[in-house]
Formats: C-alpha cells, structure tokens, sequence
C-alpha cells in the first residue's frame, strides 16, 4: 500500500513541472573593468604623509608622519608595540591587519615588539624604493603601480579562452585551482 501511494506522490510532482533538483550556476564575475593602476597600502601612507600638500613627500614628512601615528597607538607611552597593538596600527594607517609591511618584517631584533626606530627604518626601505627617480620624495606617479596583466572576477585572464586554456600556463600565471594569496601559482622553480 505505501509504494502505489509512494509512486503516485512522484507521478503528481512530475506533471505539475516542478523540479527535483534545481540547478544553480556560478554568479558571473564582476563585470567592472579591474584596475590597472594600484597602489600598496605603505605606499598610500606614504603620499598621505605630504603635510605642506605640494604633492611630494619628503622624508622629514614621512619620518614626522610615521612618528605621530605610532604615538597614536602607543597610548601608553611604552615606546613599542606588541604585534598586536601593531596589528592596530596596520588597520588604522594602512587600512588592514594583513598589510605589508609584517610585524616580522618590521621586528628587526626579534623581541617581539615594534618600537618607533625599527618603524621608521622600514619605512625608510619604502621611501627609498618608491622614490624612483632619486630625487628625495615620493610623488603620486611614483607610488602607483602598473598592473601588466589583465584580469577579471575570476583573476588573471591569460591564456583563457571561452573557458579553457589555449596554451602552457606562464610564469606566475594562476593555474586552474589557483587562487589569489594561495597555491597553486606556476614560478620560475616549478608550481608554487
């Protein structure tokens, strides 16, 4: 008695149309135009640092900026920050915890703590590298970045065509289950 009753549920659903499964496909990748000028986050506190607004920051400007933002978080007047109060400062001044430079980075000797000199040297590696053309300050032009491959929603786009791939995967190129910030990429030494 329960499977002719069983069958005919089934018979019912099939004849009114509704589905037993519905299929749902992947939301399209964004649609935006991605950015082919970017600029790192260290970089952008560094030409916010341009305090007389000529639009050129001056190592003075950059040492006296990155000095009143660590008293900012040094609210207590220790003269470091444990990695978590740097975690802190990162997310007020450069937008994020996870942005570079890396408490490790920063932490020359290792103890643990940022203090204000160790900041202030890595921050004079950055101004050094994004002064391009040497002459002392660091312009707007000078903290862009070009990004040379194109990209969409679903991350760089060479070598896809309509979905598949039309030739070898190259150098740090994503790779199918890639994905930005994670294995697997493809590097000079093999897949990363």
């Amino acid at each position: 008695m329960l499977i002719p009753l069983l069958l005919a549920a089934l018979s019912a659903q099939a004849q009114d149309g509704s589905p037993e499964v519905q299929v749902i496909a992947p939301g399209k990748p964004n649609g935006q135009t991605p950015a082919t000028l970017v600029i790192e986050p260290a970089a952008m506190f560094i030409v916010a640092c341009d305090a007389d607004g000529d639009g050129r920051t001056s190592r003075t400007e950059l040492d006296d900026c990155v000095r009143r933002s660590f008293a900012a978080i040094d609210t207590a007047k220790t003269g470091a920050l444990g990695y978590i109060a740097f975690a802190d400062w990162q997310t007020r001044w450069l937008g994020d915890q996870g942005a570079l430079p890396s408490p490790f980075e920063v932490d020359r000797d290792g103890d643990g703590k940022i203090t204000e000199t160790e900041l202030l040297a890595q921050f004079g590696k950055l101004f050094s590298r994004f002064d391009k053309d040497g002459d002392h300050a660091v312009t707007r032009p000078e903290a862009l970045t070009v990004r040379t491959t194109a990209a969409d929603g679903r991350g760089p786009v060479t070598g896809r065509r309509g979905g598949k791939r039309d030739s070898a995967p190259r150098t740090g190129e994503r790779i199918p289950g890639g994905k930005p910030g994670q294995g697997p990429y493809l590097t000079n030494g093999g897949v990363r």
